[in-house]
């Protein structure tokens, strides 16, 4: 292949790939779907969506990104928790352990039992995954001679944040619309989070 047909089909490559981003910028500030990109299958909405109201739709398709930001956050601090406790306790049965405040292990085994008596699928047998975003704050609280020193510099700190971000988690975690400023607020509390454990 010759030097100027390569230069011509690197021209055409690049222009597609503009043209591309031009119509994919389009199509998401119209919320339009102009057919240049392969779709997603629709087998979900088929089925649930048509009965729903096109502005609902489209606020549960903005608040999809916060949940996934803050599904992402939680199950990290999840296991942040549990591989700093496993280590100090040196055993995966940490849970048993005094290392878990008393209230919080009752807690979890009323939800566990409420779950099993509605007949669902029990969602975890980690005991773990039934606590709160509160109660996690309260377990890095209670275990602050692990936490403290060699992950997060500051207790009140963490107490801030986590306090912080479960006031951001309510709205998202229960099907309500986040203000433009609380929207900004969440990216920078994910922010202060891991400005944290640096």
């Amino acid at each position: 292949m010759n030097k100027d047909a390569l230069h011509e089909i690197k021209a055409f490559g690049m222009t597609n790939q503009m043209l591309t981003e031009d119509l994919t910028r389009i199509s998401r500030v119209h919320g339009i779907e102009l057919g240049h990109m392969p779709s997603a299958p629709q087998a979900v909405e088929a089925v649930y969506y048509p009965q729903f109201d096109a502005a609902v739709r489209a606020e549960a398709a903005e608040m999809a990104k916060h949940y996934e930001v803050f599904y992402s956050l939680e199950t990290s601090i999840r296991v942040l928790i549990s591989q700093t406790i496993e280590a100090a306790e040196k055993t995966d049965e940490w849970w048993k352990s005094a290392r878990v405040p008393q209230a919080i292990k009752q807690e979890v085994t009323s939800r566990i039992q409420k779950e099993l008596d509605a007949g669902v699928t029990r969602r975890s047998m980690d005991e773990l995954d039934y606590t709160t975003f509160g109660e996690l704050s309260d377990l890095i609280q209670a275990n602050w001679d692990i936490f403290g020193g060699t992950l997060f510099t500051s207790k009140r700190a963490v107490q801030k944040v986590m306090a912080s971000l479960n006031a951001l988690r309510n709205p998202i975690a229960h099907c309500s619309p986040l203000a433009e400023d609380e929207q900004l607020r969440l990216q920078l509390t994910v922010r202060d989070w891991f400005r944290l454990m640096e």
